[in-house]
């Protein structure tokens, strides 16, 4: 606890007075009109391994919890099947191919090949940014991964993009927190940063990977505490590292074999953002005015999570890769007969949770900017249970025409009501399935569905040749 403390005070968000179990509203107090938004946004972790979507070999009471107070729901998607884009979607508002971010980033070398950029333009519609302008205290404690890896050391900072503090991990640069691999077998842990403790650009613990979550959900709380102090409403981002590999669960929990280690990293991450959840449930006035919104930038990793009944993995357009678990938790926006409901019937995307965040909140959107998402704040809250009307479109990773077992994948896809499209650029070898009776995409009806199947092409061919190239082509 000393060593967190001490390197949340040289990052600048250490605030006396702060005690875990509660956020302190200092007497006098008045919540915010507009509401405080904490976004969740787990890494690697597949639709069905939250205990509340269906696991039964590992147990996430404190999330399972948040579903129990507010609303899941199962046919959520991001707009990525790996994690810089889906970052990228959530942060902005847009398809991330408009930002050149198509896959994850990692050095220059691997990027160009790819035809991605760098880092994401600072230029890019923020959300933080536009809650920063409208009074809000904007923090990130977690993952980053839109700029500052591997050999890129001259990203923009995170306060580039909106952010008034931040603490990350190996994948951004600012005050970070990277993990030391430790076995406990009396080796000395091996160091995980991937060339990030050379880049400089902000001060660096060491912390062992299974503690590393707590490092940011204490940073989220003391940035918490100071907004609360100052009377401002607050927009945290609480992005985990966990439960992407490798996985290093705690001493106490050493198993053997990749599903046995991974269930025990998600059931350590669900306790340390349990820490989070209490926090703000124990604190009235903050209670009822705060929307926590939990899910995953991506479906998961080959043997180890798990996407249930739905087909495919991380980095594949099938559901089991976009599709995400979504619980939403606000006892004072939620109405109290939705409560502990499950929406099972709603479509819609991670572009459309950010325009459905402004409306919420009465942040204006970005003007003069063309957001890609539509607005479900009803829906997300529980008053209606409308979908997106649009279709959602996807593009694959560009060096993901094959991953693990999964060959010769298809480049693109588009859902819309109840079918969903797959196939190559040129909208050759189409995949066509019912979702509402085939949500495993095991029976392809494009034989029998030639009409549908022209509409969908030309719909998922007109938004891929909109915009920027990416060099997918050439990982055929």
């Amino acid at each position: 606890m000393n060593t967190r403390r001490n390197f949340l005070k040289r990052a600048g968000l250490a605030t006396a007075g702060w005690v875990a179990g509660g956020l302190g509203t200092p007497s006098g107090a008045t919540p915010s009109r507009r509401p405080h938004v904490i976004l969740v946004f787990i890494d690697d972790m597949g639709w069905a391994d939250l205990s509340c979507f269906g696991n039964r070999e590992a147990k996430t009471p404190r999330i399972d919890q948040l579903a129990a107070e507010g609303i899941a729901f199962e046919q959520f998607y991001v707009n990525s099947p790996i994690c810089s884009p889906s970052r990228v979607a959530i942060s902005t508002g847009q398809y991330p191919q408009r930002w050149r971010i198509g896959s994850y980033l990692a050095r220059r070398e691997l990027n160009a090949q790819r035809g991605i950029a760098d880092w994401l333009d600072p230029q890019a519609p923020m959300l933080a940014r536009e809650f920063q302008r409208a009074g809000y205290a904007t923090g990130h404690f977690g993952k980053w991964h839109m700029g500052g890896q591997r050999d890129v050391g001259d990203a923009p900072g995170i306060d580039a993009y909106g952010f008034d503090a931040s603490l990350t991990n190996f994948e951004g640069l600012g005050p970070r927190v990277l993990p030391l691999l430790e076995t406990y077998d009396g080796s000395q842990p091996r160091r995980h940063d991937l060339g990030s403790a050379s880049l400089g650009r902000g001060p660096i613990t060491w912390a062992n990977r299974d503690a590393v979550t707590g490092h940011f959900v204490e940073g989220a709380l003391a940035f918490m505490k100071k907004a609360v102090d100052a009377k401002k409403p607050f927009y945290i981002n609480v992005w985990p590292d966990d439960v992407h590999s490798p996985f290093f669960p705690p001493e106490d929990r050493l198993v053997q074999g990749k599903r046995p280690r991974y269930l025990q990293v998600l059931e350590e991450m669900d306790a340390q953002l349990g820490k989070l959840f209490d926090a703000v449930r124990k604190d009235p006035v903050i209670a009822q005015n705060t929307l926590i919104v939990l899910c995953s930038d991506n479906g998961h990793e080959k043997d180890a999570g798990s996407g249930g009944p739905l087909r495919g993995t991380k980095a594949s357009l099938f559901e089991g890769g976009v599709r995400s678990s979504l619980v939403v938790w606000g006892p004072g926006l939620i109405p109290k007969s939705r409560q502990g409901m499950r929406n099972k019937t709603s479509v819609f995307s991670a572009i459309d949770l950010v325009v459905s965040l402004y409306a919420l909140t009465g942040v204006p959107a970005p003007s003069g900017v063309s957001l890609d998402g539509e607005n479900l704040a009803e829906t997300l809250i529980g008053q209606k249970q409308d979908s997106r009307q649009g279709p959602i479109c996807f593009r694959r990773p560009p060096d993901r025409k094959q991953i693990w077992d999964l060959k010769d994948l298809p480049d693109l896809a588009i859902r819309e009501g109840r079918w969903k499209l797959l196939c190559d650029y040129d909208g050759s070898r189409p995949l066509l399935f019912d979702l509402e009776s085939d949500p495993g995409e095991s029976t392809n009806l494009a034989a029998s569905e030639s009409d549908r199947v022209a509409d969908l092409t030309k719909k998922i061919l007109a938004w891929h040749r909109a915009l920027p190239k990416d060099k997918g082509q050439d990982f055929a």
